[in-house]
């Protein structure tokens, strides 16, 4: 091959920042769209309805957390290729996802009724056919993810949402209540899984080696349990809700805590996607890792803070002009969940980082005192302040609990903390200013729609300009999402 035709190959090779640039449109088409759909459905079942699947989703949830016991994660980070790996990898996840798939169909009486809601045992049952399709795919999606695959993923996932919130919204209209949310996420991943298979890079095969799962298990078995500690972390304020506050209190719970998701969905889903494989290509250059480390807190700082902080501003407005009246209440809670958002986000950026430089057990232990702080802080909240109570705890200790230990882990990887505050200082400052007036603006407009669209209109003020504030960060994004293919030339 002459050195014309090999750069033009390399060109054409799936760059990191063409991956991250691909994931962002992905998640903006997809929220933008389920969005609306979320709306209608919202506005079709009420509280009530909607709380019963919020049942079976957390449960559903809970299971695919740990999964395929984190092996699929060592195709990303594999030195070699992965080609030799793959068989095992899809062995151990199918495997895994059956056993759990007939322990969940098992216990999911005994869930519902421990959340207060006998109703959802049927729907608990039906969701959990998604984690055999989870399982079987897990290989395919992490060679996607490995080889900055994004067109396809994006493919994938576009199918999954609209197809999955389609069916679903015809039969709630049809009247199937809470059981149309689970068929549609049966059916949406039934074709999911089909398309994995079809766009994996490499041919999709069963096969076991004792030596690779030795390897593969020692590697994932602490990511899984990290991941069972993450989840309970991230959803036992919806357990406590469902338990002490009844399924009409989840249902408004759940709405704020998704509606709080949506800087997670835009952001965070895209970053995730890339930056493990990202740093994983890197870490033969500890320094350059660190400085893509970096660059990224600057930049998505500037973006993430803004955003959370209009929606914690005007957070009750928000809600009714979405949702209606009858949702008006879970503006209570998303005052606390916005910032909550914030945090789990750079949370998970560091997560992805010491995953690859290999502190795998540190990270298990920093979701685990978390986790011991945050139960009887959810109690304690449920039972002195009711939803919005519940929903300061997690705000809490993600604040004083989770971030400080997660600090002290990346100073232990050679991450200097005076580079992370340069990082953060200024976007921290601006969304201060940033939630302080649109509560103001809030409290001044009493409709919802002009106080909604004049707190956006300050937020993407704010976000502009962080973001030429820290565009020596974006721009370096791009010079190395660009220039570690050219290298390889």
């Amino acid at each position: 091959m002459t050195l014309q035709k090999h750069v033009a190959t390399t060109q054409r090779r799936p760059t990191p920042s063409r991956a991250f640039a691909l994931s962002v449109i992905n998640a903006f088409v997809t929220r933008l769209g389920t969005i609306g759909i979320g709306i209608a459905l919202a506005r079709l079942l009420g509280p009530e309805e909607f709380g019963t699947y919020a049942v079976a989703f957390v449960a559903l949830i809970a299971v695919l957390s740990f999964n395929e016991l984190g092996v699929s994660l060592a195709i990303v980070r594999w030195p070699g290729d992965p080609k030799h790996i793959a068989a095992t990898v899809t062995t151990i996840s199918t495997a895994c996802s059956v056993v759990l798939f007939a322990a969940s169909y098992v216990a999911a009486p005994y869930f519902a009724a421990a959340m207060g809601n006998e109703a959802a045992t049927d729907v608990v049952r039906l969701l959990a056919t998604c984690i055999v399709f989870n399982g079987l795919v897990a290989t395919p999606a992490a060679l996607l993810q490995r080889n900055f695959r994004q067109g396809q993923r994006m493919a994938i996932d576009q199918v999954n949402v609209w197809l999955g919130a389609g069916v679903s919204l015809v039969l709630v209209i049809a009247g199937m209540g809470a059981m149309s949310l689970a068929v549609g996420r049966v059916a949406a991943s039934i074709v999911s899984a089909v398309l994995f298979v079809v766009f994996s890079p490499l041919p999709y095969r069963f096969g076991f080696s004792r030596k690779a799962a030795r390897e593969l298990l020692s590697f994932g078995l602490p990511l899984a349990g990290a991941s069972l500690v993450v989840f309970s972390v991230g959803y036992v304020d919806q357990l406590v809700a469902g338990k002490m506050l009844g399924p009409v209190t989840l249902g408004l719970y759940v709405m704020a805590f998704n509606m709080a998701g949506w800087p997670a969905a835009l952001l965070s889903q895209p970053l995730r996607s890339v930056a493990p494989a990202m740093f994983a290509r890197l870490q033969d250059n500890p320094e350059d890792m660190r400085a893509a480390l970096l660059s990224l807190l600057g930049a998505l700082s500037a973006v993430l803070l803004p955003v959370c902080a209009v929606m914690m501003g005007c957070a009750v407005a928000l809600v009714t002009l979405v949702y209606g009246d009858a949702w008006s209440l879970a503006g209570l809670a998303l005052v606390w969940l916005a910032p909550l958002t914030a945090l789990r986000i750079l949370h998970e950026l560091f997560y992805d980082y010491l995953v690859v430089v290999g502190l795998s057990m540190s990270i298990f232990s920093v979701q685990l005192v978390a986790l011991v702080a945050l139960v009887p802080g959810l109690i304690a909240g449920a039972l002195l302040g009711g939803m919005p109570g519940l929903a300061m705890a997690p705000a809490g200790v993600a604040l004083l609990v989770t971030t400080p230990m997660y600090l002290r882990t990346l100073r232990r990887a050679n991450v200097a903390l005076r580079d992370l505050a340069a990082r953060v200082a200024v976007p921290l400052a601006l969304a201060a200013v940033t939630g302080y007036a649109s509560w103001l603006v809030s409290q001044a407009l009493h409709s919802p729609l002009p106080a909604v669209l004049a707190s956006t209109g300050i937020g993407l003020v704010v976000m502009g300009a962080g973001l030429a504030l820290r565009r020596s960060d974006v721009a370096e994004i791009r010079r190395w999402g660009r220039g570690r293919e050219e290298v390889a030339v």
